[in-house]
């Protein structure tokens, strides 16, 4: 069984059909992709293994592009495919909606926009509602990761198939540490009135603790930062003339 269907129309998602299946087959492996051009035997009875296969999958990724909804049907081209009971792009999401499978829209490119249920054969309306995700031609290796990521969150049989390491769980702030950087460009002040600084957009030598820092040897700016102590008492600056660096040199 193919866990993963890749469902698209040879106009418009037949290359970035084939370049989710080269993404994901190298993630979860090359059987667990469907692929109709790689995936069908030869002499095989091509009607009933497309739909087995779709009723079967536990994911159809369903490829839309912006001409998608409106793609001519080739046997009457006054027409939309989508229209015509016998279509497959149609079929193959059918089979996998009767049948419980996942069904992710995905929107190639930014002028896709969300589907609208009037515009969609009865049987396909649910489609409209279920969340889609997006694949830009710019940031497909990402978006394709990213792709990979949820799904194997959705479906336990590709998280067992998965060949990459998990993705690191987002990191939590610490009980009673509140941060906020918003709107604020720089600076140095003090975390919800504990011991602490937070620092945004630094660039330049920075002390938090106790001691004497100073910000040399070698002079970035026009000055020299010292602090000393505990740091209770402010900061001190030196102005001194700025020292040539190699880098000036080139």
């Amino acid at each position: 069984m193919h866990e993963v269907f890749i469902n698209y129309r040879t106009q418009g998602g037949k290359e970035i059909g084939y370049m989710c299946d080269a993404v994901l087959s190298a993630r979860f492996g090359a059987d667990s992709v469907f692929l109709a051009r790689k995936s069908l035997a030869p002499g095989s009875n091509y009607a009933e293994d497309l739909i087995r296969a779709a009723q079967q999958c536990q994911v159809l990724l369903a490829l839309i592009d912006e001409r998608w909804l409106d793609a001519p049907d080739q046997h009457r081209p006054t027409r939309r495919a989508l229209a015509n009971p016998k279509d497959w792009v149609r079929r193959e999401i059918e089979a996998a909606l009767n049948a419980g499978a996942l069904v992710v829209p995905l929107f190639i490119g930014r002028r896709v926009e969300q589907l609208d249920p009037n515009r969609l054969p009865a049987s396909l309306r649910e489609l409209a509602e279920h969340q889609y995700t997006r694949l830009e031609l710019h940031s497909k290796d990402e978006d394709l990761a990213r792709l990979g990521d949820r799904l194997v969150r959705q479906v336990p049989a590709l998280a067992r198939l998965d060949s990459q390491d998990p993705p690191d769980p987002p990191e939590e702030p610490a009980p009673g540490a509140t941060v906020r950087t918003d709107h604020q460009t720089g600076g140095i002040g003090q975390v919800s009135g504990s011991v602490g600084s937070f620092v945004n957009e630094a660039h330049g030598p920075l002390h938090t603790g106790s001691g004497d820092q100073y910000d040399g040897p070698y002079i970035t700016g026009d000055g020299t930062n010292y602090i000393s102590g505990d740091n209770s008492g402010g900061i001190r600056q030196r102005f001194a003339s700025r020292r040539r660096q190699r880098d000036d040199e080139r």
